[in-house]
């Protein structure tokens, strides 16, 4: 049961995470991300269509290009598929999907690096949401981009521009397929511990 709402609530952090730092760049980099009260950190690599987040035991891959990601367990080399709705993701410096405003607010250093800092709203799901991004000129990748309400926000250190290897964004072989049980699983199984039986 702990691993399971653990599963959920990773996948929910990924998910919109995903959403959040799609780009159309292929690099790899050191992440740090705040949302929905978490922290995590990890590794990501990215390539067009396609993302990988490392954090401790699990790995999550997202194929935008297939419409589904897997959350990968190595320690019992499991992992389960899930659908992606790719209707809100943000592509880097490019215009994104319903991109009402971006502003150049100026340039500042960060992690050493000289950035442009922009303000940018856009609609999502309905919605209207702003946000700052922090953009290496040079290579069209947000260093850093942060919810204008403060609600979440993702860095990338140690950025490596390059060709990242295919093999990443795959199921490793030898893993197994499974899936979270559902609610009425979840409730018919603690109804029967209850009951003693």
């Amino acid at each position: 049961m702990k691993q399971t709402a653990k599963l959920f609530f990773f996948f929910a952090f990924f998910s919109f995470l995903v959403f959040n730092s799609l780009f159309a760049q292929e690099f790899s980099a050191d992440m740090t991300s705040t949302a929905m009260g978490q922290k995590v950190s990890g590794k990501i690599y990215n390539a067009p269509g396609k993302t990988r987040m490392e954090t401790n035991d699990v790995i999550t891959i997202a194929r935008i290009d297939k419409g589904i990601a897997w959350v990968l367990m190595p320690n019992e080399k499991k992992y389960m598929e899930m659908p992606l709705n790719s209707s809100n993701v943000v592509a880097g410096g490019d215009k994104m999907p319903g991109e009402i405003e971006r502003k150049l607010i100026g340039r500042e250093t960060l992690d050493g690096k000289a950035v442009d800092k922009y303000y940018i709203v856009y609609t999502a799901e309905g919605k209207t949401q702003a946000i700052y991004s922090w953009i290496l000129p040079d290579l069209d990748i947000p260093a850093k981009t942060v919810a204008k309400d403060g609600s979440w926000e993702v860095e990338y250190r140690n950025i490596n521009a390059g060709k990242q290897p295919d093999s990443l964004f795959e199921v490793p072989s030898g893993y197994s397929k499974f899936s979270l049980p559902s609610v009425k699983d979840i409730m018919e199984g603690a109804i029967k511990g209850a009951l003693g039986n």
